[in-house]
Order: structure tokens, then C-alpha cells, then sequence
């Protein structure tokens, strides 16, 4: 079974999974590669003069490979949010928990970069046990030093990194190279994220995905028979039994009863026993099982994606009705999106006429309304605009004029609109109002003229 021991700290069981290898564990080494190196790369990359992704709440800035949003964005935001829920909910129903071992930037870290580390520098689960069992010694002062070092030195890094993308890398850049005195609550926040990330990672490690994390009791609702999970076939398995030399005694399944497969589990847990929420499917438990099939001569894939309609009655594989409805609710959603990217425009205005206010006679041949107008800039450059009615015989007569909208700045306008009355053929009349910036109109905005038609009492 697996080994695991009760260290120093009180109450805490530490896990020591055998350090798994195979073709599935060297394809995730390099799925990870891949991903932290965007993970890294994305917040010092820039796209149209800014970071390719940033999440500042504090400033309430949004930037996502060159594309600006603001707080007048925000049902953008929370599509995107809904797409990517729909997503891992099609993405689970079909492929179980693959999220969880393949690309969840928890388990990346764990697996690919901080059990490595402990790998290299204490060895495999064997030698790790033996180290903590052991008294403090020079060899373990030296071992248990240099991976807490390393660790909190990583944690550092993905903590600024972190920051990176919070608050945005030319910030994060000031607080490291200016004085202290100048950033404490920056300096503050790097070293309070520095030791919560090394915590996560040196202490809570799989608790995070066993207890903490939702997303393994979602699964519980999401998977059904036909989901592809990281499943043993017990049909072929049962029973277990050691390898004999008698043939009289070959009356048992293929699985020797090696307790490979739970070695090298990262959440201890016997995947022979069924799925489990616990299961993070990082599918080491293949990698070690087909070793052994490969060593006694039976096929491979004893542990393997399998969905339980195929363990059970050997159904051949076929993708669910709920899962074309879940992927059918999320292509719809995402076609929304894209239209209303597609439709957004880099300068938002609102004009409404002023409260309280009724329309106003200009002499016997015109008549005016007031109006306030708030113009924002999406963009991340200044822009030189002209304000202007769609209808060129109606004028505008400025009483609070702006010509320039600050980058992600905004500008308020306050004017009359001054039409003829002979254009006035009713009460309640459509009024629309143009931004023209190097001869493009770049954005409209439509409100009411209120007027009392002539001849009309």
C-alpha cells in the first residue's frame, strides 16, 4: 500500500507517492512545460502596448491578449466566466477529472515542479520515509534545508508572477527595484503570498484537491456511465492473485496484486476501489499497472479510460445525449460572446437629457433640448474626437465641451440640441448623436428630443 508516516507537524498525515514514469507521465511533463511557460510568459508579454492578461480588480482594468474591458464590460466578464464553466462541465462529463491531473495550475505545480524537486533532492518514497523517520542528522539538516530553500525560493517566484497579473508587471517592476519606503503595501503583499503559496505546497499539497477544492464533488453529479474516467477494469482484473508457478492455480484475474497502481497515487487512494472524488485522473496509476502487464505478458491498459458502461456490459464507447447538450449550450453561449465582441466599440457613449428639464423655444423657428453625455475610452491611447449630431440641420450648442478622451479615461459633455421646427413632426422624436475620430465614426449613441410640433396645441 502506500507508504505514508505522521511527521513533526501534529495532525498531519504526509503522503509519499512513488515517483511514477511512463508514456502518459511524459506526456504530462510536457503538457506543463507548455503551460508554465504561458503561465509565466503571459503577464511580461505585451500585445497592442499592453500586458497580454491582466486582472486588476483593484483598478477594476481587465486586459485579455490586447483587448481592454472596464466595469461598463462587465456582462462580457461574466460570460466569459459562464463559458469557462460550461466548458469544464462539458470537459467533465466527457473526459472526467482530466482538468484536475492535466491542467490545473495546482496540480502542475505539485506534481511537475515541487515533488520533482523533493524527488531530486531526498529521492523516491522509500528514502523520503526513511528521512523523516530518521533523527536530525547533517545529511537530513542539509536535505530538508535545501528543499524548503528551493521551495520558498519557487513560492517567491509564482507569488510575484502572481502579483504579475493582479496588478500588472510595470507596477510589480517598481515595487522590486524602487526603495521599500516607497511600496510597504506592495513588499507586504509578495511575502504574504510568497509563504501562502509555500504552504499550499510544502504542507496542505493534495488536501488542496481532496478538500478544499469543489470541483471533486462536482464530478460526483456531472459524470454518468458513459464519461471517460481513469477506471481499473475489474471484469478482467477479478480476482486478484500473485503470480503462481503452478498452472493448476491460473484460475485468477490479470491483476497480480502489485500495489503499484496505489504507490504512486498522489492522493492515496486504491483506484481498484472504484472512482473516487479523491481521483485527480493524472493517470500515473496506468503508466505504473502497464508496466507490470508489459513485465508478465498480459495486454496493457488493465488500468485505462474507460467509461463504466464498457467495465460493466462491454459497450463500445459513444459520446452521451448529455453531453451534446451541455457542447450545444456552450457553442450558443459562445456565439453570443463573439457577436458582442465583434459589436464592441472602443469608445462607449451615453447621452441622456438632463433631469428635470423640458424643452426649450429658440425664437419662433427652433427648439432645443439639454443633455449630458458621458464618453469612455476602452482603448489604451488618447483619442481626438469630434461630437457631432447623425442629422446635420440639427445643431449643438456646448456648454461643457472635451475634444480629447485620456486613454481608459472618460469625459463628460453637457449641450443643447437645437432642431428647426419645421423637422419636428411629433412630440417624442429620435435623437442620435455621433463620435467621429479621423473622419470614422467610431460610436453612436440614441436618445429622445422632446418638441411640440407646429400647428399642434
Amino acid at each position: 500500500m502506500l507508504q505514508k508516516s505522521k511527521t513533526g507537524i501534529k495532525g498531519r498525515n504526509f503522503i509519499y507517492p512513488k515517483q511514477p514514469s511512463g508514456r502518459l507521465y511524459n506526456y504530462r511533463k510536457w503538457v506543463s512545460y507548455v503551460l508554465l511557460l504561458f503561465l509565466f510568459s503571459c503577464p511580461f508579454l505585451k500585445l497592442n502596448d499592453e500586458q497580454l492578461v491582466l486582472l486588476n480588480f483593484i483598478e477594476r482594468k481587465f486586459v485579455f491578449f490586447g483587448l481592454i474591458f472596464t466595469p461598463q464590460d462587465f456582462y462580457l466578464f461574466a460570460l466569459a466566466m459562464l463559458i469557462f464553466i460550461m466548458f469544464i462541465v462539458c470537459f467533465t462529463v466527457v473526459l472526467g477529472r482530466l482538468w484536475c491531473g492535466w491542467a490545473c495550475p495546482q496540480t502542475i505545480f505539485m506534481e511537475m515542479v515541487f515533488r520533482r524537486i523533493e524527488y531530486w533532492v531526498e529521492g523516491d518514497a522509500s528514502k523520503q520515509k526513511k528521512l523523516d523517520q530518521g533523527g536530525w542528522n547533517t545529511e537530513k539538516i542539509f536535505k530538508k534545508t535545501s528543499k524548503h530553500f528551493i521551495f520558498l525560493a519557487i513560492s517567491f517566484a509564482i507569488a510575484n508572477t502572481f502579483l504579475a497579473y493582479m496588478i500588472g508587471s510595470a507596477v510589480l517592476y517598481k515595487i522590486i527595484t524602487e526603495p521599500i519606503a516607497g511600496h510597504i503595501s506592495g513588499f507586504i503583499a509578495i511575502w504574504l503570498f510568497t509563504f501562502i503559496f509555500y504552504g499550499v505546497f510544502a504542507y496542505a499539497r493534495e488536501v488542496v484537491c481532496t478538500v478544499i477544492c469543489p470541483y471533486g464533488r462536482l464530478q460526483g453529479v456531472l459524470l454518468d456511465n458513459q464519461s471517460l474516467v481513469v477506471a481499473y477494469d475489474f471484469t478482467r482484473g477479478e480476482p486478484r492473485g500473485r503470480i503462481q508457478k503452478s498452472a493448476a492455480t491460473l484460475n485468477t484475474g490479470d491483476c497480480i496484486d502489485c500495489g503499484l497502481c496505489v504507490q504512486v497515487c498522489p492522493t492515496n487512494i486504491d483506484i481498484r476501489e472504484g472512482t473516487q472524488l479523491e481521483c485527480v485522473n493524472c493517470t500515473a496509476c496506468i503508466d505504473s499497472c502497464n508496466e507490470v502487464m508489459f513485465k508478465i505478458n498480459k495486454p496493457k491498459n488493465l488500468i485505462g479510460f474507460f467509461n463504466q458502461d464498457f467495465i460493466n456490459d462491454r459497450k463500445a464507447y459513444k459520446i452521451g445525449l448529455k453531453s451534446y447538450g451541455y457542447a450545444a449550450v456552450l457553442v450558443m453561449i459562445m456565439l453570443v460572446f463573439s457577436s458582442l465582441i465583434y459589436k464592441r466599440e472602443d469608445i462607449q457613449t451615453t447621452v441622456l437629457r438632463a433631469s428635470g428639464t423640458l424643452y426649450q423655444s429658440r425664437g419662433a423657428d427652433k427648439t432645443s433640448n439639454l443633455y449630458n453625455a458621458e464618453l469612455i475610452n476602452k482603448t489604451n491611447k488618447t483619442i481626438k474626437f469630434t461630437f457631432r449630431s447623425k442629422d446635420r440641420g440639427d445643431e449643438v450648442n456646448f456648454i461643457q465641451k472635451a475634444d480629447v478622451l485620456p486613454k481608459e479615461g472618460s469625459v463628460h459633455l453637457t449641450f443643447f440640441l437645437i432642431r428647426k421646427n419645421k423637422s419636428i413632426t411629433k412630440y417624442k422624436t429620435a435623437a442620435v448623436f455621433e463620435i467621429v475620430v479621423n473622419g470614422e465614426i467610431l460610436s453612436t449613441a440614441t436618445t429622445s428630443f422632446f418638441a411640440q410640433p407646429e400647428g399642434i396645441e
